[in-house]
């Protein structure tokens, strides 16, 4: 399994990284891709990556939850790491993110398409962030719907018509993460109507554990029983989700192969 989205770089994580690679790896994990935060987060995402070379793999991102009136000062220099022999694997974690605050709606946009014009100029997958900001997404996605742009959509939750508005986007995977297990998500109503072959797993490992355990500290070994969930859903086995998922994200992660 490949677990595409997780944060093991953060604080929560300071005590016992050592051990939750370890379980990871007893769990079935060969990879796992970590999306950046923002300009503050770059130097503790590098050092776990290289620790844990081969198994941990960065990307480079401004988080649509740290856009502000002054963003481009903090966004900008962040492409001079774009240079030669870089060892980032997408243009990630990007987006819109209206759920606390609207206030720099037009910022956020901005941002994003900023980070599209990297994700473009250097061949590199986008992964994309969206909390209540559908519509807002896609004004700024729509221009590049003919271009070369690939990526993940982070952390699905939406329904049957949001979920066929992506597939306007052909090149990219649909992020599914512990959600998928919560008793009252919908999400698996609505997978049933999206091929596996658009699906990547992922964890946003600290965040959003699947059951059975919810409202803890996730990690990347819980993958498991997303995939689990998935298997029931799609009426395969947990290898055939592995193996099909596995070769889902590779599609898009070409560095990570």
């Amino acid at each position: 399994m490949i677990d595409t989205h997780s944060h093991l770089f953060a604080e929560e994580f300071a005590d016992d990284l050592p051990q939750v690679i370890e379980r990871a790896k007893a769990a079935g994990v060969r990879k796992v891709f970590m999306p950046n935060i923002d300009d503050t987060t770059i130097r503790e995402l590098l050092e776990v990556c290289e620790v844990y070379k081969g198994f941990c793999y960065p990307m480079l991102g401004f988080h649509p939850t740290s856009v502000d009136g002054d963003y481009k000062a903090r966004l900008m220099p962040m492409k001079k790491l774009l240079t030669e022999g870089h060892p980032y694997i997408a243009i990630g974690e990007v987006g819109m993110d209206l759920y606390w605050d609207k206030t720099y709606l037009k910022e956020q946009q901005a941002a994003l398409d900023e980070q599209i014009h990297w994700a473009l100029e250097y061949d590199l997958p986008l992964i994309i962030h969206c909390r209540e900001a559908f519509p807002e997404l896609f004004e700024v996605l729509s221009p590049y719907k003919n271009t070369n742009l690939s990526g993940i959509f982070h952390s699905f939750t939406g329904n049957a018509e949001e979920a066929e508005q992506l597939s306007d986007y052909p090149a990219f995977r649909i992020g599914i993460n512990g959600v998928v297990t919560f008793r009252k998500s919908t999400l698996p109503e609505t997978l049933k109507n999206v091929p596996l072959s658009k699906i990547v797993l992922e964890t946003d490992s600290p965040y959003l554990a699947p059951v059975p355990n919810r409202g803890k500290r996730n990690e990347t070994s819980y993958i498991k029983e997303v995939a689990l969930k998935l298997a029931e859903i799609y009426g395969m086995s947990l290898s055939e989700i592995d193996a099909i998922t596995t070769d889902n994200a590779l599609k898009v992660f070409k560095m990570a192969k």
